[in-house]
Parts: structure tokens; sequence; C-alpha cells
């Protein structure tokens, strides 16, 4: 009966030691799973604010464009209706 529960405690042991190389693995795979996750929030991060200084600089461009129209404009429309004076007169 002594050799059988040491069998059996031999078995237990065996199995606990499997468990506790299967949850080494898991656990290593949950680690990389995360620094892949890690790596790829900034990596996001980094675009994103790669996309807010282009966003600022656009909004400085369009800025100077439309004070550019503001000026250009009323000059266009005075040379046009010169040109239209020189021609019909």
């Amino acid at each position: 009966m002594t050799d059988e529960m040491i069998e059996i405690l031999r078995t237990i042991e065996k199995n606990q030691q499997v468990q506790l190389e299967s949850q080494q693995q898991a656990l290593k795979m949950q680690q990389e799973q995360m620094e892949m996750s890690r790596r790829q929030f900034d990596r996001a991060e980094k675009l994103q604010d790669r996309a807010e200084k282009v966003q600022a600089t656009a909004a400085v461009m369009m800025r100077a464009a439309r004070g550019a129209l503001v000026v250009v404009l009323p000059i266009i429309i005075v040379l046009i209706i010169y040109l239209s004076w020189l021609i019909f007169r």
C-alpha cells in the first residue's frame, strides 16, 4: 500500500510540475503580448503627435492664405474693372 501511495504522490508531483511549466509558458506569452501592446501604443502616440503638428502647420497656412485672399481679391477685382474700362471705352 505504501508503494502505491508513493507512486500516486510521484504522479501528482509530476502533474504539478507539468502544470507549473505550462503556467510559466503562458506567463511568458502574456508578457510578450504586453510588450507588443506597449510598442504599438508608443507608435500610435508618436503618430498622433505628428498628426497634431501637421494640423497645426496646416492651420497656420490656411490663416495666411485667407489673409492673402483678403488683399489679393480686391486687387483682382479692381484690375478686371480697369481692363473692362480699357476695352469698352
